[in-house]
């Protein structure tokens, strides 16, 4: 089972999985004949966290319809045909440098837990595509926050308005809020619906899940 609030851990992670690539590219022969990666502008990104988006933050672009957003899943075929997140599209993580993305696509990357997006996330960007993201938490960020999300109970005004936009993004997945109680990911939780067309209504969203309840078994990245 996962670890329960585990996101520091999952972070430290990424971030490590990520300069490991860096120094790997700095000297590698990749770079000069296939690629070309400026090692500098990927760490300043890295250390700004301009590399990655949050899982409701990408709920939001997916809700909102954002304009040439292309979500990619580097998992197995057998867990995405488990659970992915909704319009999400299948490439392998060595089918990627063989896909072709057009310059204007935003394409966000997600793996089981992160480390696999984050090493794909190098990839693209080192083939010049600039508006490439990834999940730093992965598909468990997407379960925690969007579709299990829950406000605590001495949670501040701020963060209870905060909430309600959380909730409403987490309600259109057919995810269900909670407030005052603190639910772990080795709970039992609804998993989302595998949808690559487009979001079902709300309420079907919510139904199917509701049929689809899983433990969450780490598998790897």
């Amino acid at each position: 089972m996962m670890p329960p609030s585990s996101n520091a851990t999952r972070t430290l992670g990424v971030g490590a999985a990520v300069l490991g690539i860096l120094a790997a590219f700095a000297g590698s022969p990749y770079s000069s004949q296939r690629a070309r990666i400026d090692v500098e502008a990927l760490a300043s990104a890295v250390r700004h966290e301009d590399d990655h988006v949050t899982a409701i933050e990408l709920a939001g672009w997916i809700k909102g319809r954002r304009d040439r957003l292309r979500v990619v899943d580097v998992r197995s075929a057998a867990e995405y045909e488990e659970f992915h997140i909704p319009t999400a599209e299948r490439i392998a993580i060595d089918s990627l440098v063989s896909t072709r993305f057009a310059p204007d696509e935003t394409i966000v990357l997600y793996s089981e837990g992160g480390p696999h997006a984050a090493q794909a996330w190098v990839f693209l960007r080192a083939l010049g595509y600039d508006r490439v993201f990834f999940l730093r938490g992965g598909i468990y960020e997407w379960l925690e926050q969007v579709m299990n999300p829950t406000l605590g109970a001495n949670a501040s005004r701020d963060d209870s308005a905060a909430f309600t936009n959380v909730a409403a993004i987490s309600r259109y997945f057919g995810g269900t809020p909670h407030t005052g109680v603190t639910r772990e990911l080795d709970d039992v939780i609804p998993l989302p619906v595998a949808r690559t067309d487009s979001v079902a209504s709300r309420g079907d969203l919510r139904a199917r899940n509701d049929r689809a309840v899983a433990k969450i078994r780490r598998r790897g990245c």
